[in-house]
């Protein structure tokens, strides 16, 4: 929670200057709003203030829990099955860990659909907000697009959370190998 609220900020502009070049290739804008990172920095900044920093913050630390929520269970739960076929060995833990970076993506894809329109979505005329939070955003989005919306960005999430999930529970294992730790199946 404290190092996902601390990167906001950074979260933020990266969803922001990502919209951008989406936006300019569809001509829906002529330009970028940003010349660079500094420059979107203190351009929200100076527009928004500490809020427009922050928008989206619950949603990414919801987004945050939620990954780490279907990858630890996952990879406990997956190691059980397939230490049972491969023993405790490198074709078990590479299994396992595709299992696990699966279901962190299929757990957290939702969340990060919600981060991601909250960060990016602009005041209305009024002066309210299109979502007011995640359960808002996801009710609108089913409402309008159906339900496999949420699940938009599912594949690229899976294969930015796939090679990490491998190198990070195969490094693990072996370290808790190495050490003679025990495991937790």
């Amino acid at each position: 929670g404290i190092a996902q609220t601390l990167a906001v900020p950074c979260d933020v502009v990266k969803v922001r200057m990502m919209a951008d070049g989406r936006l300019v290739a569809a001509g829906e804008i002529s330009q970028p709003r940003y010349t660079g990172l500094m420059h979107a920095f203190r351009t929200i900044y100076a527009k928004e203030g500490l809020r427009g920093m922050y928008v989206g913050c619950m949603p990414a630390i919801q987004r945050a829990a939620l990954v780490n929520l279907g990858e630890l269970t996952t990879y406990d739960t997956a190691k059980g099955y397939f230490v049972t076929i491969f023993g405790d060995t490198l074709s078990c833990h590479v299994s396992s860990a595709v299992c696990s970076g699966f279901f962190a993506s299929l757990c957290s894809t939702p969340a990060d659909v919600a981060k991601s329109r909250i960060m990016n979505q602009v005041q209305n005329p009024d002066g309210s907000w299109p979502y007011r939070g995640t359960l808002d955003c996801w009710a609108k989005t089913v409402k309008q697009e159906g339900f496999l919306s949420l699940y938009k960005g599912f594949f690229p999430g899976w294969l930015r959370l796939g090679p990490w999930q491998l190198v990070f529970w195969c490094s693990y294992e072996r370290l808790r190998i190495w050490s003679g730790v025990g495991g937790f199946v």
